[in-house]
């Protein structure tokens, strides 16, 4: 029992480590939480604090950190950028009309390097050729499209 007494940052340096490792394998970062509680431990063992305040300290930094980091961890884990798939992707690009766009006879635009058809978002609006226009929106085969605003020179 003295050998433990004099050992005692060993064994929480152990423990941290089988914790380590033991995470590696599951990877659900609760035995990371609890590996960092035992590096408390062997730290407040380093200082001579007596064995109860070794125990809470370990236990408090780990429960801590379950409840303070894991939650963060794993949602930058498991969270990622929402993935644009499909037609979705288009909106908001930019297109070049190629015939004329009404709302009373659809046109075409290029769009994304494919030829669209398009009808204006505003159905008072007319588009001409060659003007660069928004996608608004898309139904179907159909983008709901808005003319740019050209710079004057």
């Amino acid at each position: 029992m003295d050998w433990l007494r004099d050992h005692l940052w060993e064994a929480w340096l152990g423990a941290a480590i089988v914790l380590g490792v033991a995470e590696v394998i599951g990877f659900d970062l609760i035995l990371l939480m609890l590996a960092l509680g035992a590096l408390v431990g062997m730290l407040t063992a380093l200082l001579g604090l007596p064995v109860v305040v070794q125990v809470l300290a370990a236990a408090g930094a780990s429960v801590a950190a379950l409840a303070l980091v894991r939650p963060s961890i794993v949602r930058r884990l498991h969270g990622g950028p929402d993935l644009m798939v499909g037609h979705g992707k288009l909106v908001g690009r930019q297109g070049l009309v190629t015939e004329t766009v009404s709302s009373l006879a659809p046109g075409r635009i290029k769009l994304a390097g494919e030829v669209w058809t398009a009808v204006p978002y505003d159905e008072r609006l007319t588009i001409e050729p060659g003007e660069t226009v928004e996608v608004l929106e898309i139904r179907g085969a159909t983008a709901y499209v808005h003319p740019m605003p050209a710079l004057e020179p």
